[in-house]
């Protein structure tokens, strides 16, 4: 197959396209996306390409295109990414965080690797297919997305549940969650591509207890109940469950640093692995962290209520495994309800279209090596999977090896480098050629 490689515009373009996505402030759930879909639906009007905003309510706006493919009898492919960030507080920063700012060979500012760097590859190689009348290999679907970082509620679960209709046709997608480079040593990558998300259970907890003077006994004090079951549930240690993306990543990482890989013993294996350990601690287990804490109102009164959050995670087949051990830690009095609770997800890692994800990698870096990957948190990609759409994380991102990729989600000084965002055009253009 002879694919058409993307043009210098499109590589130069996606670095101005990107800096002025991060120029928009999206904060969720302070700002709304709607001055920014505006904007998206402006550069794909620009070359040619129709596309439909849609509000799940006032300034909650998400942007849906599609473009023709070569073969319209194939299922279509949905490439996804969000508009929203988190919140950032620019006395922190070393440069305004909205300010998509330049330096040092990298661009600056909320949402320069989450996700707004993917969301203007799209737009790039996109306007990159208008201009030149280069066609998909099948039908792809465009979709800018309100609210990722609340859960979706506003984004990609309202239009599933609403508008369907926009995904018609749609088998396979791709958004975030992988497809970034890891370095295994000076010159050797992994290419973590997500097929597989760690569910959600956010939880509130409650505690009941009887109201009283400060300065009296209280043996049902509602705090020190709630306080005691958060620190049985923060100081737990879920066992090591092995699933299929994480041991195919573990298995490939030694194989490729040429050492032994045991899943009889594990902690063995990992202290083999080197920075792959560290990388693959989140996705060998479920998790809970008690993350916020809420009692009383004056130092004198006992409240005979308090409540607090807990921030739980399970991976595939694993969700009645964490329901129980979080039961079993809270104290009688403390009980619990969800917050926000969405699914794990897994596909297996085959097909065309992984096939394509991995040689568009390889053939612009012949030293990555695409593996399978579990995410540990979780993305919009949640919202797809009910309408039987199989979903994959993949954004085309190479950094450089000494860049904490990981530490900017949602971190301080976020940013981008320029040649990742290039290079992101580049895979993309191959993949949407070959997919």
């Amino acid at each position: 197959m002879t694919l058409t490689p993307a043009s210098e515009q499109a590589q130069t373009e996606v670095v101005d396209l990107c800096a002025e996505l991060i120029r928009f402030d999206t904060s969720n759930p302070t700002s709304d996306e709607r001055a920014a879909a505006d904007w998206v639906v402006d550069r794909l009007t620009e070359v040619g390409i129709a596309s439909e905003l849609v509000e799940s309510a006032p300034g909650r706006a998400s942007v849906i295109a599609r473009i023709a493919g070569s073969d319209p009898t194939r299922g279509a492919l949905l490439v996804h990414g969000h508009l929203d960030v988190v919140p950032a507080d620019a006395a922190e920063w070393q440069v305004p965080p909205f300010s998509g700012e330049i330096r040092d060979g990298y661009l600056w500012g909320r949402g320069a690797i989450d996700m707004k760097d993917t969301v203007a590859v799209m737009l790039a190689t996109a306007r990159h297919f208008a201009r030149t009348g280069t066609k998909p290999a099948r039908d792809v679907v465009l979709a800018f997305l309100a609210d990722e970082e609340a859960g979706g509620k506003f984004g990609a679960h309202w239009l599933v549940e609403h508008r369907p209709d926009l995904f018609s046709g749609v088998t396979e997608a791709i958004g975030e969650g992988g497809g970034f480079s890891f370095a295994l040593d000076d010159t050797r990558r992994l290419y973590p591509i997500e097929n597989a998300q760690r569910g959600m259970a956010w939880m509130e907890l409650t505690a009941n207890g009887r109201a009283g003077h400060g300065s009296s006994p209280n043996d049902e004090n509602a705090v020190t109940d709630l306080a005691e079951s958060l620190t049985r549930i923060g100081r737990e240690t879920f066992p090591i469950r092995l699933i299929e993306p994480v041991r195919a990543l573990l298995e490939e990482a030694a194989r490729l640093y040429g050492v032994a890989f045991d899943e009889n013993d594990i902690e063995a294996s990992l202290a083999r692995l080197g920075p792959v350990a560290d990388f693959m601690q989140v996705v060998l287990r479920n998790s809970a962290n008690p993350t916020m804490f809420t009692a009383g109102y004056q130092t004198n009164v006992i409240p005979g209520k308090a409540t607090a959050r807990v921030d739980g995670r399970f991976l595939p087949g694993h969700e009645q495994e964490l329901i129980d051990t979080i039961d079993r830690l809270l104290l009688p009095s403390v009980s619990r309800e969800w917050v926000n609770h969405d699914i794990a997800m897994e596909t297996t890692f085959d097909g065309p279209l992984v096939d394509a994800m991995c040689d568009a990698v390889r053939a612009e870096d012949p030293d990555g090596h695409p593996v399978p990957y579990c995410n540990p948190g979780g993305t919009d990609a949640k919202a797809f999977t009910h309408l039987g759409i199989r979903c994959f994380g993949f954004k085309g991102l190479k950094l450089p090896h000494d860049l904490d990729y990981g530490r900017l989600f949602h971190g301080v000084d976020e940013r981008v480098p320029l040649e990742g965002l290039r290079f992101g055009v580049r895979v993309m253009t191959r993949l949407w050629q070959s997919c």
